[in-house]
């Protein structure tokens, strides 16, 4: 007897992206940003930024970077702003709530709802979905809610919980990563093991920094 015909879920084409240096560190203390893109891969970013329908973050970038996720550095749309916070820890005074387009917040449906109402006060659009196994929001979940709310590409900066969760689930079309040359011993990209194997890979430098792009399989 044949088994049926696995479908393939409908999401947006997700490019994950995101700076780091040569020793793979992303930032020197967790919970304290740290600037490693040069000019020129800066302006590449917000290039990338204004090619994607949404930007997503976790929370912890929200309150560590305080993010402004707007197109700036180049000519372009911003894209839509999305937080991954599972237990609706947003800041009332994040920059975020006076983007141009409101963000839209995923927490899990266990989150407490007055955070939800002083949010959605502040012009957020906060948006509950189930809770994934680990006391996150369930990534398939979101991803076919903002397929179907038209949200058709994504760009993932992270930080290291949310590209971990993304490279784990295989959720990855795209990889864009900035290599700045310094080294830092600090925070690494992913905080778990994660075996993706990469095809169609390029190199090249923008100022100081390597830029390797390449298909996630």
């Amino acid at each position: 007897m044949q088994s049926a015909p696995t479908i393939a879920m409908i999401r947006p084409h997700i490019t994950l992206s995101y700076a780091q240096s040569i020793d793979g560190s992303i930032t020197a203390v967790p919970g304290q940003p740290l600037a490693l893109s040069g000019p020129e891969s800066m302006t590449y970013t917000h290039q990338l930024r204004a090619a994607h329908d949404a930007i997503l973050v976790g929370i912890g970038t929200v309150l560590a970077d305080n993010p402004r996720l707007t197109v700036r550095l180049v000519s372009g749309p911003n894209p839509q702003p999305i937080v991954l916070d599972s237990r609706l820890r947003f800041p009332l005074t994040a920059n975020l709530l006076s983007h141009p387009l409101p963000p839209i917040i995923a927490a899990t449906d266990r989150a407490d709802a007055e955070p939800q109402a002083m949010l959605e006060s502040k012009g957020a659009r906060v948006i509950r979905f189930p809770t994934s196994d680990g006391g996150h929001v369930h990534l398939p979940a979101l991803l076919e809610w903002l397929w179907q709310s038209e949200i058709k590409s994504i760009m993932v900066e992270g930080g290291s919980a949310v590209i971990t969760s993304f490279l784990s689930a295989r959720l990855v079309d795209r990889v864009i990563i900035t290599i700045a040359p310094r080294f830092v011993g600090g925070l690494r990209a992913l905080t778990s093991r994660c075996d993706l194997r990469l095809s169609n890979v390029t190199y090249r430098t923008l100022g100081a920094d390597l830029i390797v792009e390449a298909d996630a399989a």
